[in-house]
């Protein structure tokens, strides 16, 4: 099992952040790297809650999304090809009296078979600059979003199969 914590200070709000998180139309892969349009499937989606599998690369997951609480948000894996277990994504929003927000993410990865196990290994050594840029990258691209105006309360950016 691997546990990653990523860190990443930046301008948008908490909700900002989360309104990119679960945005989850068809140019999610422009603010996730890691979620290729083809492996995104929203099940369900309610205001606070989705249920949503996507991956990229042959890897997918399903993820139960729990937004409730706009200082944390939990994606827990429901089911995956290779995670398992304990796997989630935790974001903890922390906003700062300069008007910027710290975000930290813990990463946990329990791989439920040969490959997730030797993903986990990876991920926990040589693959956290890989995990740390993408989040870096989803970070940039919300801020970007979001000063051209696409990303603004109340808009339904997603769909359900």
């Amino acid at each position: 099992m691997s546990t990653l914590h990523l860190h990443q200070r930046t301008t948008l709000t908490p909700e900002q952040y989360v309104q990119g998180l679960t945005d989850f139309g068809p140019s999610r892969s422009k603010l996730f790297g890691n979620s290729a349009d083809e492996y995104l499937k929203v099940h369900r989606r309610g205001h606070t809650e989705a249920d949503v599998t996507e991956g990229s690369g042959g890897i997918w997951e399903r993820l139960h999304y729990d937004w409730s609480d706009l200082n944390r948000v939990v994606l827990t894996t429901i089911d995956s090809n290779v995670w398992g277990g304990t796997s989630r994504h935790t974001y903890t929003f922390t906003r700062q009296p300069n008007g910027t927000t710290d975000i930290d993410v813990a990463v946990i990865r329990q791989g439920k078979n040969f490959k997730g196990r030797i993903l986990g290994f990876v991920l926990g050594t040589i693959g956290r600059r890989v995990l740390e840029r993408a989040f870096k990258n989803s970070v940039i691209a919300i801020e970007a979003r979001n000063a051209q105006g696409e990303l603004t309360k109340g808009t339904a950016l997603w769909r359900v199969e």
